[in-house]
């Protein structure tokens, strides 16, 4: 009691918390309610997408209090790819009423390999000995803290988003390439150096294509938005139409979100071709299941804003690729923060890593 009572006077002076007054008891002395002072501290998160970047501002008690979404980008590995990345962050911490000291962290999301015990990011911006998280907090300011985009967006779904009471989910960020969040027991699985989740790049095809890793019959070559766009456009070649082409764009310049847009207007030719992208993408999910029995797989990232037209061929997949008395003690669900778990993902993990270093 000496002790718990001299933390709580701590963290009163620290003004973390505050007394809320006496609440009603069922026997003895009224006690104190102690709560979390929601604008004592504050978190941003930082979600790097292939095509654009989402910034977001989280308070202490979970609130988004601002976001900045689709801020234009391209994610390439150069240097001039990381200065525009700070640019976008430190304009967005201007724009902000809140006091800079007040900001306990930075938490930045990257696809690909992230170790995020050290900072070091080994798919972009690798260019020197330091830390990647250690080169952006010098040009920002503020204490910077890295991780893999899909493990972040796990974390947002997890502590605020679709999951319930299950502690053992895996969370599938389907975009242009396709990353696994792995929960295990409540907790963020990393594997021994940081990498685990990897699932775009387990061999499941048999084909001739030459996946981004350098290796040939990755699900990513079948199951991906990189995918997608090479089946699209090579449908155009064969002669196909769409609503895309009649507008008179180029086949060359047709995007994920451009095939993804034209399915929800009900085009038929990328309907048909998100179908056999859930079709692949079921014989990988069922990999999964079947090696760690999850209670909840969640299917996020860009091409799950289609929701029917990816999730059914997916279930219909797992049927066929996954054993029964598996299957059938895992829920399938599309993810409910959407474009925003990466964010709270992000900021979450940054809450609860900064303050531990209080």
């Amino acid at each position: 009691m000496p002790k718990v009572t001299a933390v709580v006077g701590e963290l009163i002076k620290e003004g973390l918390i505050q007394d809320y007054g006496k609440i009603e008891s069922s026997g003895g002395r009224k006690p104190n309610l102690y709560g979390v002072v929601p604008d004592s501290a504050f978190f941003i998160g930082v979600d790097v997408k292939q095509s654009h970047v989402n910034i977001g501002l989280l308070d202490l008690q979970k609130n988004l209090i601002s976001v900045t979404e689709n801020l234009p980008y391209t994610l390439n590995n150069t240097r001039e790819s990381l200065d525009t990345l700070c640019q976008h962050i430190k304009a967005f911490i201007a724009g902000l009423a809140v006091s800079k000291d007040k900001i306990r962290g930075i938490g930045i999301n990257l696809s690909g390999r992230i170790n995020y015990a050290t900072g070091y990011s080994y798919s972009f911006f690798f260019f020197e000995e330091r830390p990647l998280s250690e080169i952006i907090e010098q040009e920002v300011g503020i204490r910077v803290f890295l991780e893999n985009d899909s493990r972040a967006m796990a974390y947002g779904e997890f502590c605020a988003g679709v999951v319930e009471k299950e502690k053992n989910v895996m969370f599938l960020n389907l975009d242009y390439g396709i990353g696994v969040g792995i929960m295990i027991d409540g907790q963020l699985y990393y594997g021994k150096s940081g990498y685990a989740g990897e699932l775009g790049h387990v061999p499941i095809f048999d084909n001739e294509l030459i996946c981004h890793c350098g290796k040939k019959g990755c699900l990513e070559t079948e199951g991906s938005g990189w995918a997608l766009v090479r089946m699209f456009r090579e449908k155009l070649l064969e002669g196909s139409t769409s609503v895309l082409t009649r507008n008179g764009q180029d086949p060359d310049a047709i995007t994920m979100e451009d095939i993804i847009q034209a399915a929800k207007n009900d085009d038929v030719l990328a309907i048909e071709l998100i179908a056999k992208l859930g079709e692949n993408l079921g014989r990988g999910i069922a990999f999964l299941i079947n090696v760690l029995n999850p209670e909840l797989v969640i299917l996020g990232g860009s091409l799950a804003t289609t929701k029917e037209y990816l999730l059914l061929p997916i279930k219909t997949s797992l049927n066929k690729y996954s054993l029964s008395l598996v299957n059938n003690d895992t829920q399938l669900k599309l993810s409910t923060l959407g474009e925003h778990a990466g964010i709270i993902g992000a900021c979450l993990l940054v809450r609860d890593r900064s303050l531990s270093l209080v």
